[in-house]
């Protein structure tokens, strides 16, 4: 685990990631292992605009915004672990496939999404991710994530 000092928080993670409110759906890093695999969080606050009609009498994270936040944890990964696959700073890493997602429990506000990303491998500029998310260690979500580097 990494110390606080080396701890990625949300402005970091705005100069990396493209995505701005609502939609950045990653607060912080806690730890990287470069090339290898990221451990992110996300508080999942009653605030979030997505409660208010998903669903009005009790209130649960769209799985889609799940595998989101994920996919915005591999993306970081990528820059993070990858950078030097990156051409330029216009580079984007997009989410092209979802396989073998499964939601185990729903995730509501005051929830702490734990997000696991575990890079597997890169073919053709096709990079695949095996990824997960926990609230109090206990798997709600997972995912193979298929991304590709494009400017």
């Amino acid at each position: 685990m990494q110390d606080a000092a080396s701890i990625i928080d949300v402005e970091k993670i705005k100069t990396i990631l493209p995505h701005r409110y609502p939609f950045l759906l990653v607060d912080r890093v806690l730890e990287v292992e470069k090339g290898k695999r990221i451990k992110t969080l996300k508080n999942v606050s009653v605030n979030e605009p997505f409660f208010l009609g998903h669903f009005p009498n009790k209130s649960v994270m769209p799985g889609v915004l799940i595998i989101e936040a994920l996919a915005q944890s591999a993306a970081l990964l990528g820059a993070l672990g990858f950078d030097e696959n990156r051409v330029s700073d216009d580079d984007l890493y997009y989410l092209v496939g979802v396989d073998k997602s499964r939601f185990r429990k729903p995730v509501g506000p005051g929830d702490q999404l734990i997000l696991d990303v575990e890079f597997i491998t890169v073919k053709r500029n096709i990079w695949k991710f095996e990824a997960s998310a926990y609230v109090d260690s206990k798997l709600v979500a997972s995912a193979e994530l298929l991304t590709t580097l494009m400017e």
